[in-house]
């Protein structure tokens, strides 16, 4: 096959913080070092000090408002890619409808193969009461374009409402487990002030209100409360850069603590370069991840906890997930269970073999999103959306 020119659109990039920017930078370097040639069309905050490529990066994007139509219109007519693959996410995108729109203009329909990847189908916001408008804006992206990938079996199962040739491609982990050469978890440790014996938590990504960040902090303070010496390490960073309700709900996660006086037992490491995150991630003792709506592969904090071999403490998920089995591959709790939840750490930490069962059960289930794989698998969708489009 021959080789393809793919241009990504985002509405983040690195340097900006999120894990759409992460996940588009990986995959765009994974699929050039498989021969193809990629670049992404960004925001314009991503050009502040932007990263080495591949891939070819244009920060050209101020708003993403309906000027957005223009320029990428005119990104594709200078660079004249066989593929405009929109990464969506709607915060990404500023709650703005109009990269929902793009494709669907009757009076200007794109030449190149055009494809989507919902990295969650949360709504866009139009106006107060517009429910149902909203509806139809995120589904007439799906309709619209040529091929829908969803990352995660809850999005396909929606998804295929819409379409029924969704292609699920799963995400891979962000961060891979290569701490720094000289790491020394116990002196990692120590140097957050914990004692020998101290056990330590891990909570890895931004807080927003889905993630059960008050729900974390209530676990820690039943620890406490029960005599333990524990502590709770917040990997990375706290808000990320599009979603301003992170700030509002980041303020009650912190009201909180205070409140319950463990400011001395939460620890935040705030934005590290990815071995840095690699070493905090395998200083800790258990990783929990209190999601409200459920596990799901589509969060790169959960990601990145299999592939550091973690033993993961986290909530039922929505649907059937037959490879997350209670007691092998994670500890499960009912979301916003704190008793539960609680249960589940405490019994981790006081049983050595299930802590080592849980944390190989997750490094083998990890294993599964090799972003090689991933890159194929895209490339794959590719080419069978170019082969059933020439076919009509």
């Amino acid at each position: 096959m021959d080789p393809l020119r793919i241009l990504f659109v985002t509405g983040e990039y690195p340097p900006m913080e999120g894990g759409v920017a992460d996940y588009t930078c990986i995959l765009g370097r994974t699929l050039a070092a498989m021969g193809q040639e990629v670049a992404v069309l960004t925001s314009a905050a991503a050009g502040v000090a932007p990263v080495a490529g591949p891939p070819t990066v244009f920060a050209r994007v101020s708003r993403w408002d309906w000027g957005m139509w223009r320029a990428l219109d005119e990104r594709i007519a200078s660079w004249r890619p066989d593929v405009v693959h929109i990464q969506y996410q709607t915060a990404a995108f500023g709650m703005h409808p109009a990269v929902n729109l793009w494709a669907w203009r009757p009076w200007r329909r794109p030449t190149p193969l055009t494809a989507v990847t919902f990295h969650d189908l949360k709504l866009p916001y139009l106006f107060p009461k517009a429910q149902p408008l909203r509806r139809w804006v995120t589904s007439t992206l799906a309709h619209c374009v040529d091929l829908v990938i969803t990352t995660n079996p809850e999005d396909t199962a929606q998804a295929r409402v819409w379409r029924p040739d969704v292609v699920e491609i799963p995400i891979g982990s962000n961060i891979t487990a290569a701490p720094p050469p000289a790491f020394d978890r116990s002196r990692r440790r120590a140097e957050l002030g914990l004692a020998a014996d101290a056990a330590l938590i891990g909570y890895f990504g931004f807080l927003n209100a889905s993630k059960g960040g008050e729900v974390l902090v209530e676990v820690l303070a039943r620890l406490v409360a029960a005599g333990r010496d524990i502590h709770l390490l917040m990997v990375g960073g706290r808000t990320g850069a599009s979603d301003p309700t992170n700030v509002a709900y980041l303020e009650r996660v912190e009201a909180r603590i205070a409140a319950l006086g463990l400011a001395e037992r939460v620890h935040w490491t705030g934005h590290l370069p990815a071995e840095e995150v690699s070493a905090a991630l395998l200083a800790t003792d258990v990783c929990l991840l209190p999601y409200r709506d459920g596990a799901s592969y589509r969060r790169g904090s959960f990601m990145a906890a299999l592939a550091h071999g973690l033993p993961i403490v986290t909530t039922t998920p929505a649907v059937p997930y037959p490879d997350l089995v209670d007691g092998e591959t994670v500890l499960l709790a009912q979301p916003d269970d704190v008793a539960g939840l609680t249960a589940a750490v405490a019994r981790v930490l006081d049983d050595p073999a299930l802590r080592v069962r849980l944390g190989q059960g997750a490094a083998r289930l990890a294993q599964r999103f090799r972003w090689e794989d991933i890159a194929a698998a895209t490339l794959r969708a590719y080419h069978d959306a170019l082969v059933r489009r020439r076919s009509l």
